[in-house]
């Protein structure tokens, strides 16, 4: 390939939209600090202000019952008579959710596994009942999620959405995107929902202007080329919303594949092949800052790589650290590294925001600023 990387950011810093190609000779050819310097570049065009922002908040997984078999999943269980298969209690719920209150939460995240023995009446009720009894957000149900739903109902997304919303729901997650390429999806998950079905859930989100983020996991192998089939979808479908005067997704989040002997991905004899590093994480997200040049926010991830390179992160494009958590069951338990410090309080967060050379700054999921900490 016979690219002048040199006239590729000349085209950018003009604003000038990354092409396929030219995206590849960037992730094969460019130096990284030269990557780092374009993608702070896009990044301040967005978010001129010095500062990086936060969400205080609390993941809640509801169901660890999943009937898709995900080859890099180490948190399902693939039936309810599993001697550790659960659906959490009220009264579980409830003190989850009164201590993310005691911490200042502002929105609670709330994701499980697609479980056959969930009615739909299940997930209303749930949203009815999470939103009538507490102060606070509710951002639940990744696309596939809906899908089942969708299977278990014969509603349509719209007909989905629309009720779940009136119930209560503020936003949708990002969740299950990982690649959108069918290639990959067939090989590492292949009963789970189709990169098409993803986008169509997410653009009727974008219609009923709940808040949604973007999503995207490296290291399954995938080719240069299927990971840029990813972000053209999301740049497509963001293009679309945006036309029609929607929000769109209102955040870019990447991070890389955890796969431990928990998985059959960690246990297979392909394992060695999989996963991604950190310098290619960073060359990852200067190159999703770049192409997506139509999302506004770009969030560092600390549970995969922990908080030394999401810090770095903040000078390769990103300008949000992502959230306290609180909680996290599905990534460390593939093998994130910081599976023993999956909390972080909003004074930590904070302290890694300055470190970085930035002020805090807290929001809630539409980027709303709460608080500014100089």
């Amino acid at each position: 390939m016979n690219i002048n990387l040199e006239s590729i950011f000349k085209n950018l810093l003009a604003g000038a939209r990354l092409d396929i190609e030219s995206a590849v000779a960037l992730y094969q050819q460019a130096a990284l600090l030269d990557l780092a310097r374009a993608a702070n570049f896009a990044r301040f065009l967005h978010c001129p202000e010095q500062r990086v922002t936060y969400l205080v908040d609390r993941n809640i997984n509801y169901t660890n019952v999943c009937n898709t078999d995900c080859s890099f999943c180490g948190f399902y269980r693939p039936d309810s008579k599993h001697p550790e298969a659960y659906v959490i209690s009220r009264e579980e719920l409830t003190q989850k959710i009164e201590e993310a209150l005691q911490i200042g939460a502002t929105r609670i995240l709330l994701q499980g596994g697609h479980n056959d023995q969930l009615s739909y009446d299940y997930y209303l009720d749930l949203v009815s009942w999470i939103h009538d009894n507490f102060p606070i957000e509710l951002n639940a149900f990744s696309p596939s999620e809906i899908k089942q739903m969708h299977l278990v109902s014969g509603k349509s997304y719209q007909e989905i959405l629309s009720e779940l919303q009136q119930a209560g729901l503020a936003g949708l997650p990002g969740g299950g995107a990982e690649i959108l390429d069918d290639d990959v999806r067939k090989r590492v998950s292949p009963k789970k929902i189709l990169a098409s079905e993803w986008i169509e859930i997410m653009e009727v989100a974008h219609g009923l202007s709940l808040t949604t983020s973007a999503t995207m996991v490296i290291g399954f192998g995938e080719t240069l080329e299927q990971r840029l089939n990813h972000l053209t979808r999301l740049r497509d479908a963001q293009d679309r919303s945006r036309s029609k005067g929607l929000r769109g997704f209102g955040t870019f989040i990447s991070w890389t594949l955890q796969h431990n002997e928990n998985t059959s991905m960690g246990r297979s004899r392909h394992a060695a092949g999989y996963g991604a590093g950190a310098i290619e994480y960073l060359r990852h997200v200067a190159i999703g800052r770049l192409f997506l040049d139509n999302i506004t926010h770009h969030q560092a991830s600390w549970p995969t790589l922990g908080t030394d390179i999401a810090q770095v992160a903040l000078h390769f494009g990103c300008d949000d650290i992502g959230s306290t958590m609180l909680e996290e069951n599905v990534v460390s338990q593939a093998g994130a590294p910081t599976k023993h410090c999956w909390s972080m309080s909003p004074e930590a967060l904070r302290g890694c925001i300055r470190d970085a050379g930035f002020a805090a700054a807290q929001r809630n999921s539409a980027f709303d600023i709460l608080q500014v900490f100089e």
